[in-house]
């Protein structure tokens, strides 16, 4: 292996696990040729005919499906931090002996730490996908036999229907099923909202196993999962702790200062012309965006306009703007609260979407670009307006990429952040990671300032004049470097150790996570 440098002038392993990579291109440099990937042909011989598909347990489906060393399982993440099926799934794993486990995840969440000793003896190998909390951790300290692999939503995707990552075995947790594997998301007792995030794994693995804790007579409807792609159905006890499906944070900030972002965020929609009748909007389910989102429900409201659509993840608080007649549909990929989850259930305006609809950048086209405004957040950002959200200034990789990169193409792209967190600057020099370009990011608000991309001329001068406080970014780091005491120091790595990577929506490598050093 050989760091080489990429466009972003990041160093990159010229390949990840022994497969031959391809380094960051530019925006839009680099496009694929070839075909999608097919799975095995299979014929409804194999199948019962009375259409019952179900088995004893998971370890017998899992023998069923031929499991075997090095093979590739992957789980998806609606159930959030209540998941309790990926762990149960591998305490069988590691009953059976199997190791060399590839796991691929949509994502990975604190609960996940039960699996650090699956990658302590080697039952896993490594990880590809975003990982949230200990098992960042547990990569960037070196610990992991192989290097982890971290993904847009649309990327994980893309990687899949193209081929980069083959799925032997794709376990889906179900809320909701028949035994011939319809199931959806949106009732039952673990009700967690659509099934988006499992689609490409039912779709392309060659085996799939639903599993369920409410198993109902034959049709489930809806059906986010179709029962023509699954070969086994497992009936548990319990997938998960439905009180901690809901995102870590569902509620709108008290802090004085996120609120000024927040209400920056709206004013500056406002006077940029992006509030008019029929536009559309996404915002993420921080407490800033949750403020943000309800200053502008008070403008709409005060104005008369309404929303063609909003982009979801869901909330309460869109769900509202829904049923008050504010917009005509959410067109939601995951539901970050139980709300949520009742509305995509009751609501015909609230629609399930996939990543492939809505974020697949090897598609004809997706939702991301059609969307006039996405309000997004970051861990760190720099003067060249690139930005971080895995990792922080200290190197740690403690967050996932989730939709955040594929977001960037939406027509007006903002991060909403304070400009510093414990008393550590949020806008840098270089970001310690970059997942995303600073061609993509439009504006950066803090409380602080609006500093808007130089590149964005129209909306300089859209809001010349506006009264809005506008700033250069070097303005705003020199006012917020004064207050912290100076910029914050590097952390220290070892650029021999390259840990995980970082990929760009379009299947290339855009930057390098390594093992840290950690500080005497």
């Amino acid at each position: 292996m050989e760091l080489i440098k990429n466009h972003a002038g990041r160093l990159v392993p010229d390949e990840v696990n022994g497969v031959k990579s391809i380094p960051f291109m530019g925006v839009n440099g680099y496009k694929p040729t070839g075909t999608k990937i097919a799975k095995s042909v299979r014929s409804c011989v194999d199948f019962p005919l009375d259409g019952n598909k179900v088995v004893s347990s998971l370890k017998e489906a899992l023998v069923n499906s031929g499991i075997k060393d090095g093979m590739t399982i992957s789980t998806h993440h609606h159930l959030r931090n209540g998941d309790i099926l990926t762990n149960y799934l591998f305490d069988i794993i590691s009953e059976l002996g199997i190791k060399g486990i590839r796991w691929f995840p949509s994502a990975s969440f604190p609960c996940h730490s039960h699996l650090i000793p699956y990658l302590d003896d080697g039952t896993i190998h490594h990880i590809e996908g975003s990982m949230n909390g200990p098992l960042g951790r547990y990569t960037t300290e070196g610990n992991m036999s192989g290097m982890g692999v971290l993904r847009s939503h649309g990327g994980r995707y893309q990687s899949i229907q193209d081929g980069e990552v083959e799925i032997d075995i794709a376990v889906i947790a179900a809320p909701t099923a028949d035994p011939f594997g319809n199931a959806n998301g949106v009732n039952g007792p673990s009700a967690c909202g659509p099934l988006g995030f499992a689609l490409a794994d039912s779709e392309y693995a060659h085996k799939v196993i639903v599993v369920t804790d409410n198993l109902v007579p034959f049709p489930c409807y809806p059906w986010h999962i179709q029962g023509n792609n699954v070969d086994y159905v497992v009936k548990i006890d319990s997938l998960g702790d439905a009180s901690k499906i809901v995102s870590g944070t569902t509620e709108v900030t008290k802090s004085p200062d996120r609120l000024l972002i927040a209400q920056y965020v709206a004013d500056f929609i406002e006077k940029a012309g992006i509030l008019k009748d029929g536009f559309s909007f996404q915002a993420g389910a921080g407490g800033t965006n949750l403020a943000f989102a309800l200053y502008l429900k008070e403008k709409m409201i005060k104005q008369g306009i309404k929303a063609r659509f909003i982009r979801g993840g869901s909330t309460k608080y869109l769900v509202q703007m829904l049923e008050e007649g504010l917009t005509d549909y959410i067109l939601d990929g995951q539901t970050f609260d139980l709300e949520g989850v009742r509305s995509m259930r009751e609501n015909p305006g609230h629609i399930n979407t996939s990543p492939f609809t809505s974020y697949n950048f090897h598609g004809k086209g997706n939702f991301a670009s059609i969307i006039d405004a996405v309000v997004l957040g970051a861990t760190e950002v720099d003067v060249n307006f690139n930005a971080n959200v895995v990792s922080h200034s200290d190197g740690y990789l403690l967050h996932g990429i989730g939709g955040w990169q594929n977001c960037l193409y939406s027509k007006c792209t903002i991060l909403a952040i304070p400009s510093f967190r414990d008393r550590i600057p949020v806008i840098v020099d270089e970001v310690t990671t970059l997942c995303g370009p600073g061609e993509l990011v439009d504006v950066i608000v803090t409380e602080r300032g609006i500093a808007i991309n130089p590149l964005r001329t129209d909306l300089l001068e859209a809001t010349a004049g506006s009264g809005l406080p506008i700033r250069t970014i070097l303005e705003i780091q020199a006012e917020v470097n004064n207050i912290c005491g100076g910029k914050p120091a590097k952390p220290r790595v070892d650029k021999t150790k390259p840990v995980a990577v970082i990929k760009w929506v379009d299947g290339t490598i855009l930057d390098t996570v390594f093992k840290v050093i950690p500080q005497k």
